[in-house]
């Protein structure tokens, strides 16, 4: 059966974002519902007037979400390092292609696009991009809003890996507040709309250029 986009509601307010970066998986993963919550995700998304950045990829999560955001009449811009464009887009990829270098310029090019990041289920890859906009907040370098998609609680052992390292003082009760986590994207998007950043009393102030800059060197230098 055809997963189906949620049809726009009419009279909606307007959304405080203008295009979230979604972080998911390049496989549709073993149950039907990650399946439906990203093209539910992309619906809900268009129903705000939000458009979409994401990885570029036309497989598994990442194509479900990018083609709901299309089809609706949303901007969908995929930013993929020209590397890996040949294994990543399979089939056609909805929207507009951004090639950048590698996959730092990747990271930050999203980044810099996006008002919200939200994680839908998925990898390694996923994983590794949640966990470095999340680290980027209390150094300074956003504000924005981090949100779990937690479908079928398959984010619940990440956050109880997150409170544990609160409790064993490793990550700030204030730095806890960065994550916000909810089963529905309908949920979800009301709690990053809702969203007020909680500062530490100690915050750097860096940007995504000192941060990509730095990370090149070190990345080259060795």
């Amino acid at each position: 059966m055809e997963l189906q986009v949620v049809p726009a509601a009419k009279n909606k307010p307007a959304s405080r974002f203008r295009r979230v970066c979604v972080f998911c998986g390049s496989s549709p993963g073993r149950k039907a519902a990650y399946q439906l919550a990203a093209v539910q995700l992309g619906g809900h998304l268009v129903d705000r007037g939000i458009d979409l950045v994401y990885g570029g990829g036309s497989i598994g999560l990442m194509g479900l979400v990018s083609r709901a955001v299309h089809k609706g009449g949303g901007h969908v811009l995929g930013v993929v390092p020209d590397a890996v464009l040949p294994q990543e887009l399979i089939g056609d990829t909805p929207g507009e292609l951004r090639a950048v270098s590698g996959m730092h310029q990747r990271k930050a090019e999203m980044a810099r696009n996006s008002d919200a990041f939200i994680a839908l289920p998925g990898g390694y890859g996923t994983l590794e991009e949640l966990l470095e906009v999340i680290t980027w907040a209390p150094l300074g370098i956003h504000s924005k809003p981090v949100g779990l998609l937690n479908v079928d609680g398959y984010y619940d052992p990440l956050l109880a890996f997150v409170d544990k390292a609160v409790e064993e003082g490793f990550v700030t009760p204030a730095a806890r507040h960065i994550v916000v986590a909810a089963h529905t994207p309908h949920d979800l998007l009301a709690e990053l709309e809702a969203y007020v950043p909680v500062r530490d009393a100690i915050n750097l102030s860096l940007t995504w250029e000192e941060t990509m800059a730095a990370d090149h060197t070190s990345l080259f230098s060795r």
